[in-house]
C-alpha cells in the first residue's frame, strides 16, 4: 500500500507562451491552504488549450519529487527545474513513480477520492518550457512522464494532506508498462493486451482510442 505526503498543491492560469498569441497554463505555482478539488480539476487551476488538456480523466496532474534529480543533473543550467511546478503538475510528492503507480489505483487525499486515469503524454510544450530540444524524446526513453487522476468525490485538500492508497484493482498495469506500450512504441506483439486496454473503463478514455488503433497496427 502506497501512503505518502502531499508536499505541495500547484496552481496555474494560462500565459503567453511564445511568438504568435500562443498562451500556455505549464508554469505552476504553489498554494497556501485548502483549495476545493472538483470533478474538473483544482479551485484557480486553467488549461489554455481545452482540446488536449483538462476535462474528467485530466483533472489532476501529479508529477513525482524523485525525478527532479535526474532532470536537474540533466540540464544544470535550467532555472524551473530548481522547484516543483516545472512539468505543468497540481500535486508534488514522493512514492508516486510510473512504477510504483498502477492504473485504477485509488487514493484518499484530504477530503477527496481520487483514481488513476492514465499517465501523461508528453508534447513539444516540455522542449520549449525548458528551452531545450530533446525533453519529450527523453520524457518518451526514460517513462518519466508523471500520472492524470480522475476525481471520485470532490473535497478539500492542501500541502501536508496524506496521500493513501484504498484500492489497486488492476496490479498488473503499472503506469511504466502503459506507458511503453500507448506512447513509447512497444506495442508490436501486443495487441491481445491492447484491446483489453481499449475495452477498460479504468482507462482515459483517449487512451483506450489510442490502444485499440495501436492493437490493429
Amino acid at each position: 500500500m502506497i501512503r505518502t505526503r502531499l508536499d505541495q498543491v500547484l496552481t496555474g492560469t494560462p500565459k503567453p507562451f511564445r511568438d504568435g498569441g500562443e498562451m500556455s497554463a505549464i508554469a505552476k505555482i504553489a498554494t497556501d491552504g485548502p483549495l476545493m478539488l472538483g470533478f474538473l480539476g483544482l479551485e484557480g487551476n486553467q488549461v489554455a488549450d481545452p482540446v488536449h488538456h483538462g476535462g474528467p480523466d485530466k483533472a489532476v496532474h501529479l508529477y513525482p519529487v524523485e525525478h527532479y534529480a535526474y532532470w536537474r543533473d540533466r540540464y544544470p543550467d535550467v532555472s524551473v527545474l530548481h522547484q516543483p511546478g516545472a512539468f505543468g503538475e497540481n500535486f508534488s510528492c514522493e512514492h508516486m513513480t510510473e512504477s510504483e503507480l498502477c492504473l485504477g489505483d485509488i487514493f484518499r487525499v484530504g477530503e477527496a477520492l481520487i483514481q488513476c486515469s492514465h499517465a501523461r503524454q508528453p508534447c513539444w510544450k516540455l522542449n520549449h518550457h525548458f528551452g531545450k530540444p530533446d525533453v519529450l524524446k527523453t520524457v518518451i526513453k526514460t517513462a518519466k512522464s508523471g500520472s492524470y487522476f480522475r476525481v471520485l468525490e470532490e473535497g478539500r485538500v492542501q500541502a501536508g494532506d496524506e496521500m493513501v492508497q484504498q484500492d489497486r484493482p488492476l496490479p498488473d498495469w503499472p503506469l511504466q508498462r502503459l506507458f511503453s506500450l500507448i506512447i513509447a512504441g512497444q506495442h508490436k506483439g501486443q495487441g491481445a493486451a491492447l484491446r483489453v486496454l481499449s475495452e477498460n473503463p479504468l482507462l482515459a478514455d483517449t487512451w483506450r482510442v489510442r490502444a485499440a488503433r495501436l492493437a490493429d497496427a
